[in-house]
């Protein structure tokens, strides 16, 4: 590391070292909330109605039963309070916020899915001083040609996006006897029969995804953290015999695809549509089954460190793992 690299370090106001810090979603305390304000009233709590599913751009998404209308823009607020529907809120008491633009609709049956791409955002989760010199520190050192860069703004929404503890599930894709397991966190359920993820259009495991046309998702214990995170680079691995991945003897209930180990849950999801958006491509599944293995209260997610050093500074318990 560069003398000046070292300096950015101890000066970016940071309590942990590493950018993502594991933990297991259901017992983390206090959380942040996400609202939609307008005119300075509450219109709904969105904290567990979006899904996050694009980092360059930001990409959230949404489903029509949230939104009366499909408004071109919307701003989510984020707050430690508990708030309901009509409360008065100002952007002043934000500890962060997001304007975000409708870039795309997708029918499905009687509800449209909503595609939102991050404008702007700020954040107090650190003083200003210490957002400049991380600022300085992203322009500096991360324009590394294996990396996605984000500008200072873009970053900035990505941390903020990632104050809502993120589930970290494992993809399992396979073809002609030979698969691939490999993880994401930009994902979720739009509702009980659609399934939204996203993937970088100029990867190995999207073009895998694609030509198979199905995949399993399965939702993993935070005892392989890890495990999860060392499987990042399969994104870019060609398809390998079963016994080259971090795989049970169990077999998914329809397609016959094999389940990672320390398994929580998992969806068979039989792709019906995608659009391409910046560097990802945003792909829509049909869900075909879904099964409960464990209800162990472990979930493998994790968030942004500027929002675990807020916290941290304000006293609130965190259940990190540090890899």
């Amino acid at each position: 590391m560069q003398p000046l690299q070292k300096l950015l370090n101890k000066l970016n106001g940071l309590h942990y070292q590493q950018e993502y810090l594991c933990l297991a979603k259901e017992p983390f305390q206090n959380p942040i909330h996400a609202y939609f304000v307008s005119d300075g009233h509450v219109i709904k709590d969105i904290t567990n109605e979006h899904l996050f599913t694009g980092y360059s751009p930001l990409i959230f998404t949404l489903i029509s039963s949230d939104l009366k209308e499909p408004f071109s823009k919307i701003e989510m607020f984020f707050s430690q309070r508990s708030l309901q529907p009509n409360d008065l809120f100002k952007k002043r008491d934000a500890l962060a916020w997001l304007s975000l633009r409708l870039i795309q609709k997708q029918k499905i049956g009687d509800n449209e899915i909503y595609y939102y791409k991050g404008i702007r955002g700020q954040h107090h989760f650190l003083s200003f001083f210490h957002q400049y010199i991380i600022g300085l520190n992203n322009q500096v050192y991360n324009r590394k040609k294996e990396n996605v860069f984000l500008n200072n703004a873009l970053y900035k929404q990505v941390q903020i996006a990632y104050s809502i503890p993120r589930i970290i599930s494992l993809i399992t894709v396979g073809s002609g006897g030979l698969y691939n397991l490999f993880p994401t966190d930009l994902h979720g359920p739009v509702n009980e029969q659609y399934y939204v993820s996203s993937l970088r259009h100029g990867g190995k495991a999207c073009k895998q995804v694609e030509n198979a046309g199905r995949i399993v998702i399965s939702q993993v214990h935070t005892d392989v953290y890890k495990m999860a995170y060392a499987l990042g680079k399969n994104h870019m691995q060609e398809l390998k015999p079963k016994e080259n991945f971090f795989f049970s003897e169990s077999l998914s209930s329809v397609f016959k695809l094999p389940l990672p180990k320390s398994l929580l849950s998992y969806r068979e999801l039989e792709l019906v549509g995608s659009f391409d958006h910046g560097i990802h491509k945003l792909l829509l599944y049909k869900i075909i089954s879904s099964q409960v293995v464990s209800k162990d209260p472990s979930t493998l997610a994790h968030i942004h460190n500027c929002y675990a050093t807020w916290r941290h500074r304000k006293g609130l318990p965190g259940n990190y793992l540090v890899r």
